[in-house]
């Protein structure tokens, strides 16, 4: 598995964006690339403090990096986000809604307290910071939400299919109503990453995977970050309301791929 570099985009110079769930996995990979695009970001997560390697990445560009502790799930926490960026009088041209938490329960075991606590971070702040973000956008703005492969598919992961779907519904939403302001709405469908996230999926999890996958290879944070960054800079300017999947044409094969290579082997 070849991990991907960090890659530099024109015209994100000195554009302030906001990006959540920054502390570890496509968080960490987006704002390494923002930052060394020459965006000002305003990273958030739920701990305290940045990670150490946001530090070093916030280090190596003085004056760009600021970080926010933030839970996604709070109208409070978005509000002193939203009083952060009014005092500092900045113009905000992107958001990337990249927190997120999995939950592996069945439709016959998720309990209604956990599904309560998926939907209040993967649907309900993806929201949230939309509204929060209008404030202070204007024209040229981009909002990128990261979904899931599980937005298009049936996966057995109640909750956190669930509220990935509601978020491909809240993209499209979003870039019907917002299009008029000229802020454009994109949706980013990453498949089996190679993120802490994914790190206590079992083994044959990924085995699976593989088999299904026509580039047979694991996508690494960075391969989301290099279409996240695409989104939020102008060479995209007249893409909304799209859906990008991220998954090595996972979705795209819909296991054709296994069962195409099953053929083969048999014949």
């Amino acid at each position: 598995m070849t991990k991907a570099s960090v890659i530099e985009l024109p015209g994100l110079t000195n554009r302030v964006v906001v990006i959540t769930g920054a502390n570890g996995g496509q968080g960490t990979a987006e704002t390494q690339l923002l930052l060394a695009s020459g965006a000002v970001v305003i990273a958030t997560d739920v701990q305290p403090e940045a990670s150490a390697v946001l530090s070093a990445a916030g280090k190596a560009h003085p004056g760009q990096f600021h970080y926010l502790p933030l839970d996604v799930a709070s109208l409070d926490g978005w509000n002193a986000v939203a009083q952060y960026i009014r005092e500092a009088d900045l113009r905000v041209h992107g958001l990337v809604n990249n927190a997120g938490i999995p939950w592996r329960a069945r439709i016959g075991a998720v309990e209604l307290e956990d599904w309560n606590r998926v939907i209040g971070i993967n649907l309900t702040g993806t929201m949230l910071g939309m509204q929060m973000v209008l404030e202070f956008m204007t024209e040229g703005g981009s909002i990128v939400n990261i979904g899931s492969a599980a937005a298009v598919t049936g996966h057995h992961t109640a909750a956190y299919t669930a509220s990935k779907w509601g978020v491909r519904g809240l993209t499209h939403v979003a870039a019907t109503e917002l299009g008029p302001r000229g802020i454009r709405v994109n949706l980013v469908n990453p498949g089996y990453i190679n993120t802490p996230m994914m790190a206590a999926a079992p083994a044959i999890m990924t085995e699976a995977q593989l088999a299904l996958t026509p580039l047979e290879r694991i996508g690494e944070p960075e391969d989301v970050a290099a279409v996240v960054g695409f989104l939020l800079s102008d060479i995209s300017g007249y893409v909304s309301g799209a859906e990008l999947p991220v998954d090595g044409a996972f979705t795209s094969s819909k296991g054709v791929k296994y069962m195409s290579d099953l053929i083969k082997k048999n014949l």
